[in-house]
């Protein structure tokens, strides 16, 4: 199984920290945004899946990232993790319209993701970056308050 990793970037604005964890109850198939083919994307030959998730409760905290990456297993099933805001809570708002890809050889591939975290009694702006490299064992993400 994928080693996992946490990368908080050094940025001048404050960074939180986001939590990966293995597929659990979040990563029910009822959780999946519809439609469908607007709140999911497929990389790298369809290697690699993203699909938003929306756990309904608690309301400010319901929306996850779903991630499903290689390697695969001996039955050809790819790792699932779920990016929350913090251990079983989600993020405010997740823009999947808005997800951003690029793919650099030497880093793999970057996802970055507009979103909001309640913080307090606040809806903080963030962006949500995942990076993920098939040459390496780990899938990292950061996630930082954007300067609006």
């Amino acid at each position: 199984m994928k080693r996992l990793a946490l990368l908080l970037p050094l940025v001048a604005s404050p960074a939180f920290a986001a939590e990966i964890a293995p597929c659990d109850w979040r990563a029910s198939s009822a959780a999946l945004v519809e439609p469908w083919e607007d709140n999911s994307r497929s990389f790298a030959n369809g290697a690699i899946r993203v699909a938003l998730l929306d756990t309904v409760e608690p309301a400010a905290a319901a929306f996850h990232l779903l991630i499903l990456t290689p390697p695969y297993t001996a039955l050809g099933e790819r790792q699932c993790h779920v990016i929350s805001a913090a251990q079983d809570m989600g993020y405010l708002s997740l823009d999947f319209a808005g997800l951003n890809a690029h793919y650099d050889p030497a880093t793999g591939l970057t996802l970055d993701l507009p979103g909001e975290r309640y913080e307090g009694e606040e809806a903080l702006p963030v962006t949500l970056t995942v990076r993920i490299d098939q040459s390496a064992p780990d899938l990292l993400v950061s996630e930082e308050v954007r300067v609006e």
